[in-house]
């Protein structure tokens, strides 16, 4: 039985590889999509940034899925890991002198970098994920300097629930007041290639940005409190 499932899912796997290669292939031929995306996306969204044009322009209600994707895998690695009572009550080796002060030194550099990538995510390559990933990376190297230290669950949730909140906003605000779809641009687009362009992009990768960088930190965090 476990043979006939696994070669099932190898034959699925295979079939969409096959498509995928196809369609990179010919997709000239039956494909609109990219040749639209390329002339008209920095005139419909006002972003500079193409791929950030698609992912929060075209297609922002799959990326919201993506999100919440994210969410519920932290949740699932939360409660799989369990408490981390454990590992507060064991005695920790401290960090070496120069690790400790490095990511003290760091830390607000790297949140004021990852706080860039994702402001300027319609500008510039990078974006919510991105961002939210180099604030990741600065908290764990928090946890390597002190190893003592946590993030606290109160303010992190509260900025997690916000970041999503914001987001799912965001596009109820575009299905009701500007009566057209979820999620739909109806901020002005301002100036192409200055900050304060690209309707409701800037904005959603505002959320996605903290939310994606909490969820990455809760991740890290209950891997460290689950190690044994």
């Amino acid at each position: 039985m476990r043979v006939i499932v696994s070669s099932a899912v190898l034959a699925v796997i295979a079939v969409g590889i096959f498509t995928v290669l196809q369609d990179v292939t010919f997709g000239d031929q039956h494909s609109v999509a990219g040749p639209y995306y390329i002339e008209n996306g920095m005139d419909d969204t006002g972003a500079v940034n193409i791929v950030t044009s698609v992912v929060l322009g075209y297609r922002a209600f799959d990326t919201l899925g993506e999100v919440t994707v994210l969410f519920v895998a932290a949740m699932g690695l939360g409660a799989l890991l369990g408490s981390g009572g454990k590992f507060r009550e064991r005695e920790l080796e401290k960090a070496s002198l120069v690790l400790t002060t490095g990511s003290r030194f760091l830390f607000p550099l790297i949140m004021l970098f990852g706080t860039y990538i994702f402001l300027h995510g319609h500008l510039t390559p990078g974006g919510g994920f991105q961002g939210g990933a180099i604030i990741a990376s600065g908290f764990l190297l928090v946890y390597l300097g002190s190893r003592d230290r946590r993030i606290g669950r109160f303010w992190s949730g509260t900025v997690e629930t916000g970041g999503g909140l914001l987001f799912v906003l965001l596009g109820i605000a575009g299905l009701t007041a500007a009566g057209h779809y979820f999620l739909s641009s109806y901020l002005p687009l301002g100036t192409l290639g200055r900050l304060l362009s690209g309707g409701i992009i800037p904005v959603i990768y505002i959320g996605i940005g903290l939310k994606v960088g909490v969820e990455l930190t809760g991740v890290i965090d209950s891997l460290m409190e689950g190690d044994e």
